[in-house]
């Protein structure tokens, strides 16, 4: 039926000129091609485009044809009739004005959702392709408007993580990757063959708007995509691929990539991205990061990087990249970033970062950043991998450095492990400093006084919540030990701990021994409270609840709570043991230089 009317009406139309259509004309020509797509009467459709009679009415309304031709292949599984439909688009594209055609592809792309984005991105980029070709010069707009429009509706596909996911490209992510970097190429040549872009405003518009695309393809997908899945030579990783081919694209479009690397925070001298678009705009810190991880990871690029940058250098600015990655919390993305320090430090020698280094704000900022991935992610890998990069990072600094560091991070994390794990770091220093007979200005002498004070306190004196700060009274237990030990007397004082005694003893020493005995009480306590419970009548089927640290437990039987109590019990034994034989210590020495005071006279 829809055959035989659409006969009639393009026998109709075939004597009218393109200023004699009218809106009814269309809509009625335009719904009885739909009836014909829906019937699969897609052989015939082809014919009237075909037919040079036809040429009138379909130069006037055939590029609202894209749409129906489009959702027709998207519904049939006839791969016949599909390359039929497909055909259909390429003579459209061909006849109709190609601005018209343009809006109408760009509609279905965008209109595009769920799993058919990837099909009708693949299915309209090499029609796109060449209805953009056709604008000639003019083109730079529509280029980017284009571009912009695909990465758009592809960001909403998720990217695959694991090798499986990959292979299988369930979502079409992959596919859509190659095709994009084959849909760009005749744009990019034509910004790499011409040699005045300060002469031709066209080709400079054209740049700018496939340098924004770059650089959003580096957002997504290459910010989360997994790139150690595959080897780093292999071509069967499509996201490799990929990076290669928009590292290769910046060379091409004239944009050094040391150029790029640099401009962190910045706008590159040959593209604006914020002036772009918004969207664009706040991905650029990102996209540069990316960019710095490619290079110096992923060695994708780094033929076309110079080798003129020292290494401090390249740790100084790959800091901010460092920063920005280590911000997010998708592991990917994380683990990029713990990469790119790896990376980043070990290209230093230990002890060769000047302390000036930390007057750098994205420097404190990563510092901060990996104690906060140490503490908080709830990813083991990353956390342990966090602590090893802290410990590379301070082994880089000199001498000023790492004591200046120490007390950064003391002050600035409230996290009793991290104090714990800097007390560790600091007896560490003063055993080397011992050890070599150096004469060290930090770690030896009137500079460790401040030290020793900011690590043997109490945050909140004998009211300190005891089980909390374990960890960092226990570290701290210990150095106030080992001070004691490696000093022999008044006389080998080189650390300053028997001019300070007194002062550690009444503002550290005193407060623990009466937090201990409060801490043991309240606990005990506690423990009878418990066991009184249990005896009760419904002990098994009883819900308590238990504060450790300001931290509410969840819910627990009597018993869970007993082993809490106990526990804690346990950890206040083993601070009043250490305690018990610092304060042993103190006084062997303290007997013996008396001794000795005595027998000299």
């Amino acid at each position: 039926m829809a055959a035989a009317d659409l006969q009639s009406l393009t026998e109709k139309f075939q004597n009218l000129s393109e200023d004699d259509f009218k809106e009814e004309d269309t809509n009625v020509f335009l719904v009885t091609c739909q009836k014909c797509l829906e019937e699969e009467e897609v052989a015939l459709l082809l014919e009237i485009i075909r037919d040079e009679k036809n040429q009138a009415i379909i130069k006037h309304m055939g590029w609202n044809l894209i749409g129906p031709i489009t959702k027709c292949i998207l519904r049939s599984s006839n791969n016949g009739n599909n390359k039929i439909c497909l055909e259909m688009i390429h003579h459209l594209c061909t006849l109709c004005n190609p601005k018209e055609i343009l809006l109408g592809l760009l509609e279905q792309i965008d209109e595009a959702t769920g799993e058919q984005i990837s099909q009708v991105v693949l299915l309209l980029l090499q029609p796109l392709q060449a209805v953009l070709l056709k604008l000639g010069k003019r083109k730079a707009y529509s280029v980017g408007l284009s571009l912009s429009t695909i990465q758009s509706r592809i960001s909403c596909l998720p990217v695959p993580f694991t090798k499986e996911q990959i292979q299988e490209d369930k979502h079409g992510l992959c596919q859509c990757c190659c095709a994009i970097v084959q849909f760009i190429k005749p744009f990019v040549d034509v910004v790499a063959q011409s040699k005045a872009l300060q002469t031709e405003p066209e080709t400079a518009e054209l740049k700018k708007e496939l340098l924004a695309f770059c650089f959003s393809c580096l957002k997504y997908p290459l910010l989360s995509a997994q790139l150690n899945l595959f080897p780093e030579d292999s071509d069967d990783h499509p996201f490799r691929c990929f990076a290669r081919e928009i590292l290769g694209t910046l060379v091409s479009l004239g944009e050094p990539l040391a150029v790029a690397f640099l401009q962190h925070g910045k706008t590159t001298p040959n593209l604006e991205i914020e002036d772009v678009r918004p969207e664009e705009g706040n991905c650029t810190a990102e996209s540069f990061a990316c960019l710095s991880y490619l290079i110096f990871v992923q060695h994708i690029g780094l033929n076309d990087f110079p080798f003129v940058f020292g290494p401090t250098f390249l740790v100084k600015t790959n800091m901010q990249h460092v920063d920005v990655l280590l911000k997010r919390t998708e592991e990917s993305i994380l683990s990029k970033g713990l990469e790119l320090l790896e990376n980043s430090l070990l290209r230093v020698e230990h002890e060769s970062l000047h302390q000036d280094f930390l007057e750098i704000r994205a420097v404190l900022h990563v510092v901060q950043d990996l104690v906060k991935v140490m503490t908080l992610c709830p990813i083991e890998h990353p956390r342990k991998r966090s602590l090893a990069l802290l410990q590379l990072l301070i082994d880089k600094f000199g001498e000023e450095g790492k004591y200046k560091l120490f007390r950064c991070l003391f002050k600035s994390s409230s996290h009793a492990g991290v104090q714990g794990y800097i007390i560790q770091n600091i007896k560490n220093q003063i055993d080397i400093a011992l050890k070599t007979n150096s004469n060290s200005k930090c770690f030896l002498g009137p500079r460790l006084t401040p030290l020793l004070h900011m690590v043997l306190s109490l945050p909140e004196g004998a009211e300190t919540d005891l089980l909390q700060f374990s960890d960092r009274i226990m570290a701290s237990l210990n150095l106030l030990r080992y001070l004691i030990i490696r000093q022999d007397d008044e006389t080998d004082n080189k650390t300053g701990v028997w001019t300070e005694l007194s002062r550690i003893e009444n503002d550290y020493l005193k407060p623990l021994h009466l937090g201990l005995n409060m801490s043991k009480a309240h606990y005990e306590a506690e423990v009878k409270s418990t066991i009184e419970k249990k005896k009760g009548s419904h002990a098994k089927k009883a819900i308590c609840s238990v504060t450790v640290g300001e931290n509410k437990l969840p819910d627990m039987t009597p018993e869970m709570q007993l082993q809490v109590l106990q526990s804690a019990l346990f950890t206040f034994d083993l601070m009043e043991s250490v305690l018990a034989r610092v304060e042993e210590l103190i006084e062997v020495k303290l007997k013996s230089a008396s001794e000795e005071k005595i027998g000299s006279c």
